[in-house]
């Protein structure tokens, strides 16, 4: 089905009347595309504005997300490519959002020249939150944060995707469970601001896509790669562990690297490790996940749903149900594992129990 009307308009001036149409509709009762309370704005940056809605037409109005993006376009053939680069990447974050710790994606389509796209909402707070209202982490935490980041993205990476734009207002501590969420992805971003170069807006604002200080030189100079995702990865822990932003730190002048070492109490190993992750030039950073993790030795911790089902022994069927320290936090992987071992145990126990009353019957 064509979710796009093929028309062209002033997409400059649509954006600007639109923009604030929608954002007129705030606490209102009027629906948006017949179907959406719009509540309140969530955030606003270059490529558009991010709301809070109900879809009023589910039941219980379950809350979503609606994300307004435009790009900038005045040309009939860009808006076309447009539209077929937005309907892409958008099959891409519908794919990836199969995962439980990435927003699902409910819905995309346009309207009046921009694109919308409407994600699962996830209650909770960024990391950056979590760090001014707690305060820094410690090394042991910080490492807790990389066996909960980097499977994910690992899934990223196995799905040909790049972030582009890791960093803890990215990333969010579900209120629910505990669970860590990545949100934001820059992927579609990035196709529109290629559609901007292709129509002549040539400016550093449209053509960088991620963060200033997050994203490492290649990024910059427009050519993202997976090490991109773990330098962010790597700068975002001298957050946790600082609370200090990467354009907080002081410059080294010979390299242009963050000097950050003295600012961190953590043990040689892992001060090497991050500084690996950190390494402007791509020849000395890790160049995938499997080698950060393979580097922190944290391999038989990460979850893992062969390794749960073999290395532990089928236990016994128990009388009582298996307990979970309510402190530590299972992810869906090892939830499922679980239940797995539980149910093969409780086949098996059905299973010698009707050997055995056959066997009484026999005899």
């Amino acid at each position: 089905m064509n979710r796009f009307s093929g028309n062209m308009t002033n997409f400059q001036n649509e954006y600007s009347s639109q923009k604030n149409q929608l954002a007129q509709l705030c606490g209102s009762t009027q629906l948006f595309r017949d179907r959406y309370i719009i509540l309140r704005i969530l955030g606003r940056g270059g490529f558009g504005i991010t709301f809070l809605a109900r879809n009023a037409q589910l039941p219980g109005n379950p809350l979503c997300v609606i994300k307004q993006l435009c790009p900038k376009t005045t040309s009939t053939k860009s808006w076309q490519k447009a539209c077929q680069r937005f309907e892409q990447e958008a099959k891409t974050l519908a794919q990836l959002g199969s995962h439980s710790q990435i927003p699902m994606l409910l819905d995309y389509f346009e309207t009046n020249g921009e694109f919308y796209l409407v994600q699962e909402y996830v209650r909770g707070y960024t990391l950056a939150r979590e760090v001014k209202r707690n305060g820094t982490q410690t090394e042991t935490e910080v490492k807790q944060f990389l066996r909960e980041i980097l499977p994910i993205l690992q899934y990223i990476h196995q799905n040909r995707v790049i972030h582009r734009d890791i960093k803890p207002q990215n990333l969010l501590r579900c209120e629910d469970d505990q669970r860590l969420v990545m949100i934001d992805f820059g992927a579609v971003k990035e196709k529109l601001v290629d559609i901007a170069e292709d129509s002549g807006y040539k400016t550093a604002s449209t053509n960088f896509v991620g963060t200033m200080g997050f994203a490492p030189p290649e990024q910059f100079a427009l050519r993202p790669v997976y090490a991109s995702d773990i330098y962010a990865v790597g700068v975002t822990c001298l957050y946790l562990l600082t609370g200090k932003g990467p354009l907080d730190f002081e410059q080294d002048i010979s390299t242009g690297e963050i000097s950050w070492q003295k600012e961190v109490n953590i043990s040689d190993r892992f001060a090497k490790i991050l500084g690996k992750m950190v390494k402007f030039s791509l020849d000395d950073r890790f160049k995938t996940v499997d080698e950060v993790i393979k580097a922190l030795n944290i391999d038989n911790n990460l979850p893992n749903l062969s390794n749960c089902l073999t290395t532990q022994p089928l236990r016994e069927f128990p009388s009582q149900p298996q307990q979970t320290p309510p402190q530590a936090y299972i992810s869906p992987t090892n939830r499922t594992a679980i239940a797995i071992r539980e149910w093969k145990a409780k086949l098996n126990h059905k299973q010698l129990h009707r050997q055995f009353n056959s066997y009484l019957t026999s005899v």
